[in-house]
């Protein structure tokens, strides 16, 4: 796979993973913080991944932003099987979605 098509693939995992998260809101019909938090910080963490905004700090660290992405996606995998609703498709559908976005920002670093 080309870089390109990995960086678009992040893109969209990683849009389509948001959308999911925000989505959970209105299908509950209320607000609820940690789907709206968690759905914004995958939309962060692409900005800053794809370097569509620049920060000084993270100049040269692009091996660490990587992990710390794995690392968030990792996180709320595991905070689902934790917590979260197993008898619903669309968390097991953002779980898949979220393991391949931790396996193209793993391949990403290796092109």
């Amino acid at each position: 796979m080309t870089k390109s098509n990995l960086r678009l693939s992040i893109i969209v995992l990683t849009v389509a993973t948001a959308l999911i998260h925000f989505y959970l809101n209105v299908r509950a019909a209320q607000i609820m913080p940690g789907f709206i938090v968690n759905g914004l910080g995958y939309l962060a963490l692409l900005t800053l991944y794809m370097k569509w905004m620049k920060l000084p700090f993270l100049e040269g660290r692009d091996s660490t932003l990587r992990w710390v992405y794995i690392g968030y996606t990792a996180v709320t995998i595991l905070a689902w099987v934790a917590i979260g609703d197993k008898s619903d498709v669309l968390g097991y559908t953002d779980k898949a979605i979220e393991i391949l976005l931790v396996a193209a920002l793993y391949f990403d670093s290796k092109n």
